[in-house]
């Protein structure tokens, strides 16, 4: 029992003479400042912005202000982030970088909507207090350190003064502690090291709950919305698997299914005119039920095709190449792909690839499409599909429409693999689209 007590006194004494006091004194001194004047900067400009958007001429000013506030909100992200991960020894990964829409209304969209810059935000509003103790905690350890030297400044300055010394104590509520002899001296640098023990433990508790913040509002996404997007997800892709069957159903039924039936309507109709001497009759049933046949299996080698491409069986870039040689518009493939990708990927790169070429081929008014597949890192899957034509695509306008084809539907069918699409279409162009998606579901 003795030699526990003594272990964890000796735990608490140690602490103010470690590395890691200093390391921890240093953040609260640097990430208390920058705290403090970052939940100044960030107020004043967040309180003005909405207060100007209210009215009908500062909307624009104030809409500017605002995604200026956040902008400037994942700078000093940032920069806790950094210093954290720097003094205190963390490792919290940046969030998803900031993707910026196409033209004024899809950047200022994507902005309002930047989910990591209003975290920051957040943390910003929460830090002013944590700042506060961090700040005290520096003030206990500096008043301390100044409170231990007492001894030696009585001996070197008022040895023979007889006007008393004022012990500093950081918020001293109770009044101050004044040292009149020598003696008291030595009293004032006891409680020096008490103040000095005192703010190693407070900067130590401050800077833990300090990291559990950075963590959750600065780092990437937490458990929680992991959860909800991948219930989003799931909800897209069971929507999706749903459309899939009822297209596969209209397909059937309104083109397999109808050559059939006149297959078999030519079929009965030729073979009631067996008989007939008219033969020039039975050649043209014969003739149609041969046109419905050919038909019928080309419609069913397109639906076969759309559930999943047997081109695919020789690879991504083979399947792609295919692709571009059938395109109206001269198409050129470039592939880097390193470990191939599952299945699942490859037919959704498809898939994606070829409703981009057939959205430029119908809007574009492009002469040249260029393909390019490659692994970015380990892990990833990119596709660059570029076009030179007139440009203003934009995938977030689409969202907001009640379609579920184009580029939606590709970043819909992309994001249920925790995938994401890209799109870069300035007026007058060039067109450049962008599908990032997962080696592996």
């Amino acid at each position: 029992m003795d030699e526990d007590i003594r272990r964890v006194a000796g735990l608490i004494l140690e602490a103010p003479l470690t590395r890691r006091n200093r390391r921890e004194l240093l953040y609260c001194g640097l990430g208390g400042l920058v705290g403090a004047l970052g939940f100044l900067i960030l107020v004043a400009l967040l309180a003005f912005g909405l207060t100007v958007s209210v009215s009908v001429l500062g909307t624009v000013v104030g809409l500017l202000l605002i995604t200026l506030t956040l902008r400037l909100s994942r700078r000093l992200g940032s920069l806790h982030r950094r210093l954290s991960n720097r003094l205190l020894g963390q490792h919290v990964e940046a969030p998803q970088r900031f993707q910026p829409g196409t033209g004024v209304l899809g950047r200022l969209d994507r902005r309002l909507r930047d989910r990591p810059a209003w975290r920051a935000i957040w943390y910003s509003l929460v830090k002013l207090p944590v700042a506060f103790v961090q700040f005290y905690a520096v003030a206990l350890t500096v008043c301390g350190l100044i409170d231990v030297l007492y001894p030696v400044i009585w001996t070197l300055f008022h040895q023979h003064s007889s006007s008393p010394i004022v012990v500093l104590e950081p918020l001293a509520f109770g009044g101050s502690f004044k040292v009149y002899s020598w003696l008291g001296s030595y009293l004032a640098a006891l409680l020096g090291v008490a103040f000095v023990v005192a703010g190693a433990w407070v900067a130590r508790g401050i800077n833990a709950g300090d990291q559990a913040l950075v963590r959750r509002l600065l780092g990437p996404i937490s458990m929680a919305e992991r959860v909800s997007e991948l219930e989003r997800t799931r909800a897209l892709a069971v929507d999706d698997a749903a459309a899939a069957l009822r297209r596969v159903e209209r397909d059937l039924h309104d083109g397999a299914q109808m050559r059939l039936a006149a297959l078999a309507m030519n079929l009965g109709m030729a073979r009631e005119k067996l008989d007939d001497p008219d033969n020039e009759t039975v050649r043209e049933l014969i003739d149609a039920a041969h046109r419905n046949a050919v038909d019928a299996l080309a419609d069913l080698r397109d639906l076969a095709r759309g559930i999943h491409p047997p081109v695919l069986d020789n690879g991504l870039a083979s399947a792609l190449a295919t692709l571009a040689a059938s395109s109206a518009i001269p198409a050129s493939v470039t592939a880097d792909i390193g470990t191939r990708p599952a299945p699942a990927i490859e037919t959704i790169a498809y898939f994606c690839a070829a409703e981009l070429i057939a959205n430029a081929t119908k809007h574009s008014y492009a002469d040249q499409i260029t393909i390019k597949i490659y692994t970015e890192r380990a892990g990833v899957l990119r596709l660059d599909v570029s076009d030179d034509g007139i440009g203003g695509a934009d995938a977030a306008l689409e969202s907001k429409q009640a379609q579920r084809s184009g580029l939606a539907g590709l970043a819909e069918r992309v994001s249920t693999v925790d995938g994401r699409l890209d799109v870069v279409s300035p007026a007058g162009g060039p067109t450049t689209v962008t599908v990032e998606l997962p080696l592996r579901a």
